[in-house]
């Protein structure tokens, strides 16, 4: 087991997470062609389905918790611990490298076991594929994110940890930099990174460019860090008219691109963007040769893992600042989904190894992220700084109903992809920066068109 991490507590914070949860209309969640009625919030580990003897699998992108070497806590070492609770269900993981294409192949296929981590599919197509978890009102009572895979009143996912969104920062670099305070706008970010450069041999921003999936993270920001609105992703956005365009505060996605831009052209980056490195980097930012990075909260004991120095990183906020106070978007990471066609046995053992990973295993506080209990307030040191800072979390709200498929839609016609795989469009905000080729303008007023457009063709109503 990994060493333990001090807890710091979030009260007020917890009560901003879950005040993005709404009400839902609840039916039958009935598994497909059974007849058996299985439900998350009737399971009680350690004494439901005790009897089951089965073997199961599950699917899972972690594949480097499959690895000899890995530093964190191992997939062996979990189901050591379910076998102890469970000792008549085997748990076999596969682990799927390019999880976010190899997974929507394998779905489509049929033939990827009983459990896997949800991959970006349309929320319609969910009771197709996978069972209901319950209602999202029940669902809400017993995990955090419900509604991130609900659709008609059902969830079809539980979370396997969550995230709050941030930057990862070594903390060495920015005191031998001469930084005393953490930065709370774009400007005083850019001004750090600055610093950095002329004061340090480290990187001031690595973007980590070539691993194009670290770019669209950058997208996980424009709701909550920029706006402090639970409703901007799924509702607001979906009805603004150019939602790019500048609100000259230093709030909303403009702000959030721009910061990339500006330290892109201002050679606050790698030298070369094209080579970077993503496992490469962790052992950078460890033993100081990077000072910044924009991930979520996830990357926290990976870069603490990667090196001799793991006090040396350290976690903040988006440096925005919104009518004085800073907020992070916060959200789950892939979820759990159980086979719609696995048989009932299996349903079952999938079900008590679920609830057991979620309310027993430690996982979300080992890998320094939120834990997905509605009760449990264990959070690890990750979000130290969010709570001097008084930082709140804030999680996106569903959309309106009749409208859970809109921001699909509109990414699809718009081929901007927020939130869904857009890495090309912010690897093209470092090209045009680096290379002087387009303005930060001119690369705004081009996706508000986009956006435009795609509104236009969905007969999408301008609110905003």
């Amino acid at each position: 087991m990994k060493k333990s991490i001090k807890v710091v507590a979030f009260t007020a914070i917890i009560a901003s997470l879950l005040s993005f949860v709404g009400c839902s209309k609840s039916k039958d969640s009935k598994s497909k062609g059974s007849g058996v009625s299985f439900s998350y919030a009737d399971v009680e580990v350690g004494k439901s389905y005790t009897d089951i003897t089965a073997k199961i699998k599950l699917m899972t992108h972690r594949t480097d918790m499959l690895q000899d070497g890995y530093t964190g806590v191992p997939f062996s070492k979990y189901l050591e611990e379910f076998k102890k609770v469970y000792p008549n269900i085997t748990v076999e993981i596969e682990g799927i490298t390019d999880y976010a294409s190899i997974s929507l192949l394998r779905l489509q296929g049929g033939d990827w076991g009983d459990i896997m981590m949800i991959p970006s599919i349309d929320k319609k197509e969910l009771s197709n594929y996978f069972m209901s978890f319950g209602s999202l009102d029940e669902m809400n009572k017993e995990i955090k994110f419900a509604s991130n895979w609900e659709y008609d009143g059902q969830v079809y996912g539980v979370p396997s940890t969550g995230n709050a969104q941030g930057v990862l920062y070594n903390k060495k670099v920015f005191k031998d930099a001469g930084i005393k305070n953490l930065p709370k706008t774009p400007d005083e970010f850019i001004k750090d990174l600055k610093l950095i450069k002329s004061k340090t041999n480290a990187i001031p921003l690595y973007t980590n460019y070539a691993a194009g999936w670290t770019m669209g993270a950058w997208d996980a920001y424009l709701g909550g860090s920029a706006t402090a609105d639970e409703n901007y992703m799924n509702n607001v956005l979906l009805h603004t008219k150019d939602p790019f365009k500048n609100y000259g505060d230093g709030t909303h996605p403009y702000a959030v691109y721009k910061v990339l831009y500006d330290a892109a052209a201002n050679k606050l980056i790698e030298d070369d963007y094209t080579t970077t490195d993503w496992e490469g980097c962790k052992g950078m930012i460890n033993r100081g040769e990077i000072g910044t990075m924009v991930l979520g909260s996830w990357a926290f004991t990976q870069m603490q893992g990667a090196g001799p120095n793991p006090d040396d990183i350290g976690y903040m906020s988006f440096p925005i600042t919104i009518n004085g106070k800073q907020y992070a978007s916060a959200g789950p990471d892939y979820c759990f989904g159980i086979n719609i066609n696995a048989s009932d046995d299996n349903k079952k053992a999938a079900l008590a190894f679920v609830k057991w990973f979620t309310e027993k295993s430690g996982f979300a506080y080992n890998e320094g992220g939120i834990p997905i209990a509605a009760d449990d307030n264990n959070y690890p040191a990750a979000y130290a700084a969010f709570s001097e800072n008084n930082v709140a979390f804030v999680a996106d709200a569903p959309a309106a109903a009749g409208e859970s498929d809109l921001l699909n839609a509109l990414n699809s016609e718009s081929e901007l992809n927020i939130n869904a795989g857009g890495n090309l469009k912010v690897q093209e905000i470092i090209e045009h920066a680096s290379n002087g080729t387009k303005s930060f303008d001119d690369i705004m007023a081009d996706w508000n068109a986009a956006w435009s457009a795609a509104q236009k063709s969905e007969s999408v109503e301008i609110k905003y």
